[in-house]
């Protein structure tokens, strides 16, 4: 642990010791800067520690990584660079209780082993991750005996502590993480009796269908929901019907599967809950604030990256958001010294989404910076083929045709230099639509 006390000045201080915070922290590092991470664990790594399944790291580096070896690798650089004299620090076993704004910097107040902290910093890089939903989030119905865990619970029990949750598994929601442990679930001999999704389609990846659910005749219910638990002590069963269009149960073809454990994989949330309190506005779709390229927030030298941003479904991609982050963020920390800085958002415009867009960052565009923005987002419904256009004040800058889009698979797409000339040079609003085309 670190032995920054009282109000020590910070160049930038990263929050939370993820991916996306080492990942940031590395870019801030390079840039000759200080960095600080701060991590309420007692180690780095974040989720990725109790991750043992592979498929990590093919974009980064090339190869299929488990959870544990991407971190590995990530924290091995940060030791490397801090062997060599660089100004990376971590402080671990330390919470984050308030952020504030102090005229041109910022302040912060840690909960650690030796009481209250605080710290002065010029940018601030919230790293913070997201968390599950609950049972009592989607209002489930019924008792409320032991037996119930969301996905990510059930996988540290099992990967990290070797405690098994349950030998009778009934899996809530297709997300990814539930796919995955239904499968680790019978990888550890329990059965499985099914993934039951409320929607018409499978909010996971494609790849973790095949692998984890057809691989092993794990049985999948779309349309299908849970609607009731039943147990005093311990989960019994639980009650299962299928939805109509309107999502409302049919109870009249409900079902009782006994069981002793029931999973949730029924969305994640981004972990935004201070920088809410300071109001600044989160977008409705990704769950996070507004950000340029950059992913500085509204609110000058505070950046939010990785799945506090929104949920990636990549871990690639979220090492890349840190990496953008922490760049700016050493940019913003050096030229806050001067009282004239300018901030991105002097010249900064809103970004407009149409078409099949569900979501989509950066929400804004710096119109000052030299390189192309990279945007990532996700469609609303699936399509074999469709075209992406790019314009500004009614003017199109580039037009591209992309195939096979599903909502639950991030699309990166790097705007091209020329329309990047053109969308800086033209004036107006700026819009990103996404439409189906021949009949998708």
């Amino acid at each position: 642990m670190s032995d920054v006390c009282g109000d020590e000045l910070v160049d930038v201080v990263v929050v939370g010791g993820g991916p996306a915070g080492v990942s940031a922290a590395l870019a801030v590092g390079d840039a000759g800067a200080e960095v600080l991470i701060i991590e309420r664990e007692d180690r780095l790594g974040g989720v990725l520690k109790q991750c043992i399944h592979d498929g990590f790291g093919v974009l980064q580096y090339g190869e299929r990584l488990t959870g544990p070896e991407y971190a590995h690798r990530h924290v091995a650089a940060l030791k490397c660079r801090q062997t060599q004299g660089g100004q990376i620090r971590v402080m671990t076993g330390a919470y984050l209780h308030s952020l504030r704004r102090d005229g041109t910097r910022w302040s912060i107040d840690l909960i650690t082993s030796q009481g209250i902290q605080s710290i002065g910093t010029a940018a601030v890089v919230m790293a913070t991750g997201c968390r599950e939903r609950t049972d009592r989030q989607i209002y489930l119905h019924g008792d409320r005996p032991a037996g119930i865990f969301t996905a990510g619970q059930a996988q540290r029990l099992i990967n990290i502590d070797g405690v098994m949750p349950g030998r009778n598994v009934v899996v809530l929601g297709s997300g990814d993480i539930g796919l995955i442990m239904a499968r680790r679930f019978v990888l550890e001999g329990a059965r499985v009796q099914g993934v039951y999704e409320i929607q018409s389609t499978v909010s996971g990846l494609a790849r973790n269908v095949a692998q984890c659910l057809e691989d092993w005749n794990i049985p999948l219910h779309l349309g299908t929901t849970v609607t009731e638990v039943h147990g005093r002590n311990r989960v019994e069963a639980v009650t299962v019907c299928p939805v109509d269009g309107s999502g409302l149960p049919d109870h009249n073809a409900a079902e009782r599967i006994p069981c002793d454990t029931l999973i949730l994989s029924v969305g994640l949330i981004p972990e935004n809950d201070i920088i809410a309190d300071l109001g600044l506005p989160l977008d409705s779709s990704t769950g996070g604030p507004a950000v340029t390229q950059d992913r500085e927030t509204q609110l000058p030298g505070l950046y939010v990256c990785g799945n506090a941003l929104t949920v990636y479904d990549l871990v690639d991609y979220v090492s890349e958001c840190g990496q953008a982050a922490g760049t700016a963020a050493t940019r913003g920390a050096t030229t806050a010294r001067s009282a004239a800085a300018p901030s991105a958002h002097a010249s900064a415009g809103p970004v407009e989404t149409s078409g099949d867009i569900g979501q989509m960052v950066p929400q804004l565009l710096d119109l000052a910076a030299d390189q192309p923005p990279v945007f990532f987002f996700r469609v609303k419904r699936a399509m074999d083929k469709a075209t992406l256009t790019i314009s500004r004040g009614g003017v199109q800058v580039e037009s591209r045709r992309l195939t096979y889009l599903r909502p639950p698979e991030m699309i990166r797409y790097e705007l091209r230099e020329r329309a990047w000339a053109a969308l800086r040079r033209n004036p107006g609003p700026i819009s990103v639509a996404v439409e189906a085309a021949d009949g998708s």
